[in-house]
């Protein structure tokens, strides 16, 4: 067990981060995608903070190095402000499966900013994995409509989903991707919680500043006192920030960046029950073996 506890916590993170996504998805229709973000971020920095004063005695990190606040500061700005603001939009325009199942793009991402900034060389079998990877999400995002053109029937193909949606979800990927490299980087064999809550405290830092300019504190006021999407905001904060980001950095930590990132990619496929049983969602083949398609393509690009 102890062997495979980076392998267990990436598998952990991908079921942490199904559940999350779901009660973000719905929190964020309700009162908006920024609200959700930073009153998660809030609640949180006060979960960690008490587990890591009865884990470790400091509520605060306080035992980090400059070194450390440097890297994993900027990681949380790239990882939860820009990238997660771009997710938790793509939640609310496409939906959380098809958010997610562009969230599988973060492997392939992670391997070429760490080829950017760490000098690593992708094999060919990486390279194959990614073209799998591509032609599983163009499968669910892409579908074939017949339209009439002057007295003609055509054939075109078109997306199934909000492009807008999909650009906004793509680029939440490439947030978390750098954000795991950079963290990374920064934290070394420091604790995986105390690491996630410097991230979140740069987040926090990031998204007051944001809402300053944008004038939504009224917005914010008005979601806390949402009592049904407080719930989900609630639940999503525990399973997200808390302990999905959590254990990502201890997937990272305590296996190969890339296993790690495998295993956490399987949330598009952990996604479709709960979207079909608890949401009520339409989802055909095509999305299914779409979703399948995707994640055989990561697990063949970490091979």
């Amino acid at each position: 067990m102890q062997n495979h506890f980076g392998e267990i916590a990436g598998v952990l993170t991908a079921v942490f981060w199904t559940v999350t996504s779901l009660a973000f998805e719905s929190a964020g229709k309700k009162v908006g995608s920024l609200s959700v973000n930073l009153i998660r971020l809030v609640m949180a920095f006060f979960f960690i903070g008490t587990y890591s004063w009865i884990a470790r005695g400091f509520f605060f990190p306080t035992d980090a190095s400059l070194y450390q606040w440097k890297w994993l500061a900027l990681s949380g700005i790239i990882g939860f402000v820009i990238g997660d603001l771009l997710l938790f939009q793509a939640f609310v325009v496409v939906g959380a499966r098809i958010a997610m199942l562009m969230m599988a793009l973060a492997p392939p991402f992670a391997a070429f900013i760490g080829w950017i900034l760490l000098d690593e060389v992708l094999s060919p079998m990486s390279w194959f994995g990614m073209a799998i990877t591509m032609c599983g999400i163009v499968i669910v995002i892409l579908k074939r409509e017949k339209t009439e053109e002057n007295g003609k029937i055509v054939k075109k193909i078109k997306s199934s989903h909000s492009v807008t949606g999909i650009l906004l979800a793509i680029g939440g990927a490439l947030g978390q991707a750098a954000g795991l490299v950079i963290s990374k980087k920064g934290m070394g064999e420091y604790d995986a919680f105390s690491a996630t809550q410097i991230r979140v405290l740069t987040g926090i830092v990031g998204f007051t500043v944001l809402f300053f300019f944008m004038r939504r504190w009224p917005k914010v006021w008005s979601a806390l006192k949402h009592k049904s999407a407080m719930k989900r905001i609630t639940l999503g904060a525990v399973f997200g920030p808390f302990l999905g980001v959590s254990f990502s950095l201890l997937a990272v930590q305590n296996t190969q960046a890339g296993i790690a990132a495998t295993l956490m990619a399987i949330s598009p496929v952990l996604i479709i029950p709960p979207a079909i049983f608890l949401f009520k969602e339409k989802v055909n083949r095509k999305e299914i073996w779409g979703a399948v398609i995707t994640v055989i393509g990561i697990m063949l690009f970490f091979l």
